[in-house]
């Protein structure tokens, strides 16, 4: 059981450490303007007024956890 979890443990710390490196070299590779779509879907609910702004991405939320749960999900089946 525990040299699962230790296995799940590095996979994660993994992409953890190759998923920062790719933000760190963002701007230089300009992987940054490939991505400004993101946070600018339609479902993403913009007010800016004044004194307040508000920020709700419902589309971009969605899509995120629609990559997560396709990424976790062959995951999950490689790993059996």
């Amino acid at each position: 059981m525990f040299p699962d979890i230790g296995k799940i443990v590095v996979v994660i710390g993994l992409g953890m450490v190759f998923v920062g490196l790719l933000i760190m070299t963002a701007d230089k590779t300009g992987i940054h303007s490939a991505l400004n779509w993101f946070g600018h879907l339609p479902l993403d609910i913009k007010i800016e007024r004044e004194n307040f702004k508000f920020y709700f991405p419902i589309g971009s939320s969605t899509v995120l956890s629609i990559i997560l749960s396709t990424l976790l999900y062959l995951f999950n089946k490689f790993m059996r």
